[in-house]
């Protein structure tokens, strides 16, 4: 799943952004990206399940790649 952000203005001026396929703490990282394009201010913070959720990384070591022919 791709990483977004998704933002939602309210009629109220009221701000409302989740992050999406953003996993573990990284998802932190993104509260002052949003509140910069938005010019408000983080009042209210929950959680998501993917904020419990760790990135996996999928590295091949060099002698793998050079096995299958790269």
């Amino acid at each position: 799943m791709a990483k977004q952000i998704k933002i939602r203005v309210y009629p109220d001026g009221r701000i409302e952004s989740e992050t999406v396929g953003i996993k573990g703490k990284s998802c932190l990282n993104y509260i002052k990206e949003v509140e910069n394009l938005t010019g408000a201010k983080t009042v209210k913070s929950e959680f998501t399940h993917e904020y419990n959720e760790t990135e996996q990384h999928l590295y091949t070591s060099n002698e793998e790649y050079q096995q299958n022919g790269h």
